[in-house]
């Protein structure tokens, strides 16, 4: 029996790969934009890391982690996510003490949890990040909302929507817990077992639960907002502000959380509001953390940042009928009769190549009519043919695949020539 790829993981083969080519050159050039600088962690890190780092009463830690032990008696885990590894190496390499304050990172790489595989989800998949870490500023709240809706807006997704809400300063943290506890605690043997751990914990997951979600004191529980101090709402009113003047829609949500203790402040998330896309809308997720260097063992830092999976957005470009350019066409197919005119192409393949122009030529020693339609399926915009009698002559003969016209040129001149059609000099 062949041996298949593993359940939740995918192969991303030629035609599709472009695709994915495409997305990272628009994000990569999106950042250098934003001045963020890319970043890049190891696939595995220590188990304790995520346990700190993403929170033990998470479903991320409890139950979709990879954890393995090493040859050493290590716990070690592929990781589930990027901030708490990016937090790590801002921590590890004192990056706290760079002159360029703010740090502004991004990343681009695979993560794998344990879940249910669907549409656009996956077990192993690729997710996209942005960290700010030392500043506490609503503007750069604004700006890390932007920096995500920008990369949709360019890769042209238009049924989007922002969710924002604010999760308050540890003041506003502390009496909010409260009052939860104090909502749900009555009736929390209504609940799964998750929630029932999580009341004293952290009872904010309670209202993360997906179980659960339909119980009637889910729709009754005192909101955040409710319990924001002056300081608290101030923030929150001026990243809305900068929001609105930057022209980027937005819908307040009071039952948007983060669950994990040094969240604070903006949280948001970004929608697909497309007809088809699935029950399951949310793209992007992101928000303010304070307190996570500071769980890394660094000095006291704040941060925000945001990350989403490739293979969503892949998922929202493709139910909103956006493509893309391919640019993986051959720029010229070199067509070649004889064994001398074969000789001879090997050399001028090179040549094209290295000047620049994506070329390729016939390998399986096939007919001039084959080699025409090998050079039409490759989506070749020129034909180069080249035979016997040519090279006596010093020429080849160029064929304009969309125009069927036909050119004689000199076999001499012929890359540097081609380089100025390929280009359109000429």
């Amino acid at each position: 029996m062949a041996i298949q790829i593993p359940r939740g993981t995918q192969d991303i083969l030629p035609g599709e790969v472009e695709k994915w080519q495409y997305i990272e050159e628009v994000v990569k050039d999106i950042c250098r934009r934003y001045q963020y600088k890319e970043i890049r962690t190891p696939i595995f890190e220590h188990t304790e890391l995520f346990q700190k780092g993403v929170g033990d009463t998470t479903d991320i830690v409890q139950k979709e982690m990879y954890t393995f032990e090493d040859r050493g008696g290590r716990s070690l885990t592929l990781r589930p996510e990027g901030t708490a590894s990016v937090a790590r190496s801002f921590v590890e390499h004192k990056m706290f003490g760079n002159p360029n304050q703010p740090v502004k990172l991004y990343y681009n790489g695979q993560m794998f949890r344990y879940e249910r595989p669907q549409k656009g989800r996956f077990r192993q998949f690729v997710q996209f990040g942005a960290e700010v870490l030392g500043a506490q500023e609503p503007s750069i709240d604004a700006e890390v909302i932007a920096l995500a809706m920008e990369i949709y807006r360019e890769l042209g997704l238009k049924n989007l929507k922002l969710v924002i809400n604010s999760l308050g300063d540890k003041e506003s943290r502390i009496a909010h817990r409260d009052a939860l506890i104090s909502h749900f605690k009555p009736r929390i043997n209504e609940f799964c077992g998750d929630c029932q751990n999580r009341l004293e914990k952290n009872p904010l997951r309670i209202l993360d639960c997906k179980k659960d979600r339909d119980h009637e004191l889910m729709k009754t529980a005192p909101s955040i907002l409710e319990y924001l101090n002056e300081a608290s709402k101030e923030y929150f009113e001026k990243v809305l502000s900068y929001l609105t003047a930057l022209e980027i829609p937005f819908e307040v949500d009071a039952t948007l959380v983060r669950g994990l203790d040094y969240y604070n402040h903006t949280a948001f998330e970004i929608m697909s509001n497309a007809e088809g896309f699935g029950a399951i809308t949310t793209l992007c997720g992101g928000g303010r953390y304070n307190g996570l260097i500071q769980e890394m063992g660094g000095p006291e830092t704040p941060g925000i940042g945001f990350a989403f999976s490739i293979e969503r957005l892949i998922a929202a470009l493709e139910i909103e009928g956006i493509s893309f350019n391919d640019e993986t066409k051959v720029d010229c197919y070199i067509v070649s009769l004889g064994e001398e005119a074969k000789d001879y192409a090997v050399v001028l393949l090179q040549q094209l190549r290295k000047a620049g122009i994506s070329a390729e030529k016939d390998y399986l020693d096939r007919k001039m009519k084959a080699q025409l339609k090998a050079a039409d399926r490759t989506g070749a915009r020129f034909v180069a043919i080249l035979g016997e009698d040519e090279i006596k002559k010093n020429v080849i003969n160029l064929k304009d695949m969309e125009t069927g016209s036909q050119t004689e040129m000199s076999l001499s001149d012929f890359v540097s020539e081609f380089k100025k059609i390929s280009t359109g000099e000429v």
